[in-house]
């Protein structure tokens, strides 16, 4: 007698949605930081820093998500950081304040949400948990709101074992 092996959650309907698809390649992201323009680590002066913007090799930017930052424990004038936007959005694919990290952050729930509900809607839906990177909390939050209010039913986990979440009541 041979034993005929159902795999049931491939017949289950369930659409497993990975967060991680949605996370920033790292080549995508560039750092500039304001810290490599300041005399003695401390000071920005204008003069300088507008000849080193000028003098700036802007080709290691080109296509990339630049993060604006400062890693120096020093005040930077708000127009500095407008010239270095200035100067970097012709080339950039994107220019923002903040470490590499929380960019990445950014650009993440940025994804989440451009995602088309319409996709899931009526669907059983289940948010992979548990991935190699690190999405965070609040890309799990944003997408279980933006999921929420057209999906059958939210789960968290493996399609083989989730944990429930969310069920639309009929």
């Amino acid at each position: 007698m041979e034993e005929t092996f159902i795999n049931k959650v491939s017949e289950s309907g369930i659409i497993s949605l990975n967060l991680e698809e949605y996370y920033p390649k790292d080549s995508e992201i560039a750092l500039f930081d304001m810290k490599d323009y300041l005399f003695m680590g401390l000071i920005l002066k204008e003069k300088d820093f507008r000849e080193s913007l000028k003098n700036l090799e802007l080709t290691q930017f080109a296509e990339k998500i630049v993060a604006v930052t400062c890693s120096a424990d020093a005040v930077i004038p708000m127009w500095a950081y407008m010239l270095v936007a200035s100067n970097l959005q012709p080339i950039a694919k994107e220019v923002a304040f903040g470490t590499a990290e929380e960019i990445k952050k950014i650009i993440l729930l940025k994804n989440i949400a451009a995602i088309s509900p319409a996709d899931y809607d009526g669907q059983r839906v289940v948010i992979k948990g548990c991935g190699e990177i690190p999405v965070g909390e609040a890309a799990y939050l944003q997408a279980t709101q933006l999921l929420r209010p057209v999906a059958k039913s939210i789960m968290y986990g493996e399609p083989c074992s989730t944990v429930p979440i969310y069920k639309r009541k009929q």
